[in-house]
Parts: structure tokens; C-alpha cells; sequence
């Protein structure tokens, strides 16, 4: 099941808001209002505890993004963290009941073509126009396609590798409510589903902490791999 529309605002031919968007607002107001709650009375010699939180945070990212991709690099750290932390987010609010965003392929897709622009980018910058565009008939002439959608297929296969694996999880998960729900029916005869107490559990466990947290960190690093390796010689 995909996400739900929940209303539609009649504008450029009506839009359609879905569960998604709105638990997209939803994270980015709650990460607005941590995030100032953690960086609130800053001082050169950190006193408060939220400021110790929020400058292990940073410190921690920019570790990751100068061993991963270098130094020069190093202005990359804050599209980093923020995807990094709506990637888990997205997938962590399944916990509170919510369908997750990362479990909608236009969210991983998003990400995706941003990152692919900024491959791009770096790609142009480091060679130039033209050299940009001789390295897709590297390293002969004919491997041109294959080279095009090898391009292509980045962004499609970075959103594909996310979405993918939440979904499952969320699917998986749904069936066996249902399945524990309907054995519960079967094997008591009462309308309440005792059997989902405890397995359920552990399952969320899995797919909404490990699952969650292990793909944020995955597309991090190949988004990070991708724009250092454009820009390489």
C-alpha cells in the first residue's frame, strides 16, 4: 500500500498531500526545534550539555566526511548530516505509528537526484565541460551507452537500495499483524489480538532501529563515495 492522500489544495492543477509529505514537515519542525534547543547559549568553552550533544554530533560527521572523502570536501558535512538525520528519522517514525517517509520511493528518489546533481557538478568542475563529456566514451569509443546509463542508473539504484529495504520491512511487519491477529481470532475466539504482544516487538527492533539507522548510513557513504569519486582524477 502506498501513501495515503490525506487532502488536495487547488492550486497548478491540484496537489495532492499524502501522509508523507505531511510526516516530512512533521520531522523537519521537530529537528528544527532540537536542533535549537541544542545549539541555544553557545560558548567557546562548552558548559551546557546540549552543546557538548550538538558539538560531538557535528565532530562525528565531519570525522566521517574527511576520511570518506577528503578534506576538500569538508563543506559537504552539513548535506551530510541533514540527510543522514531525515534518513533515519524518516525510517524511525514508524515507531510512533506512522507510516515511514523513506518507505515512499519519491522521498529516496529526492535524495537520490540531488546527490546525482551534485555528482555532476563535481564531474564538470574537476575536468571541465569537455572533459566531462570525453570521459563517457572512456575508456573506447563504443562503451559510450553503456557508460550513459551506468550514469543514469545511479540515482535510480541509491533510491531503489532505501526505499526497497523499508518497504519490505513495512510489508513484512503488516503481514504478520494481520497473520497474529487472525491466529488469535482463530485459536481464542475473542476480537482482541493477543498474540501480537512480544514478537512484533522484536521485529520492530530490526526493521525500524538496525534497518533504519544501517540504510541511512549506507546511502550517506555512497553519496559521499559518488561526489568525492566525480571530482577524483
Amino acid at each position: 500500500e502506498g501513501p495515503k492522500i490525506l487532502f488536495r489544495i487547488n492550486l497548478l492543477g491540484g496537489i495532492n498531500v499524502t501522509d508523507t509529505i505531511v510526516a516530512s514537515w512533521c520531522i523537519i519542525l521537530a529537528v528544527f526545534i532540537v536542533s535549537k534547543i541544542l545549539t541555544r547559549k553557545l560558548s567557546k568553552i562548552p558548559t551546557r550539555k546540549t552543546q557538548l550533544v550538538a558539538e560531538k554530533i557535528v565532530t562525528m560527521i565531519d570525522s566521517l566526511v574527511e576520511s570518506t572523502m577528503g578534506k576538500k570536501f569538508m563543506g559537504y558535512a552539513p548535506f551530510i548530516l541533514a540527510l543522514m538525520i531525515f534518513s533515519v528519522c524518516g525510517s524511525l517514525i514508524s515507531l510512533l505509528g506512522v507510516r515511514p517517509v523513506t518507505a515512499d520511493f519519491n522521498t529516496t528518489l529526492g535524495w537520490s537526484l540531488v546527490t546525482f546533481v551534485l555528482i555532476q557538478y563535481n564531474n564538470i568542475r574537476a575536468h571541465k565541460l569537455g572533459g566531462y563529456l570525453k570521459g563517457f566514451a572512456q575508456p573506447l569509443p563504443f562503451m559510450l551507452p553503456l557508460n550513459l546509463i551506468s550514469e543514469v542508473a545511479t540515482p535510480i539504484s541509491m533510491s531503489f537500495r532505501h526505499f526497497g529495504n523499508v518497504a519490505a520491512g513495512v510489508v513484512i511487519t503488516t503481514l504478520i499483524y494481520s497473520g497474529l491477529a487472525a491466529l488469535s481470532t482463530t485459536l481464542f475466539h475473542i476480537s482482541i489480538p493477543i498474540l501480537q504482544l512480544g514478537l512484533p516487538a522484536f521485529l520492530s527492533i530490526y526493521f525500524d532501529l538496525f534497518t533504519g539507522f544501517l540504510q541511512a548510513f549506507i546511502f550517506c557513504m555512497l553519496t559521499m563515495v559518488f561526489i568525492s569519486n566525480a571530482a577524483s582524477d
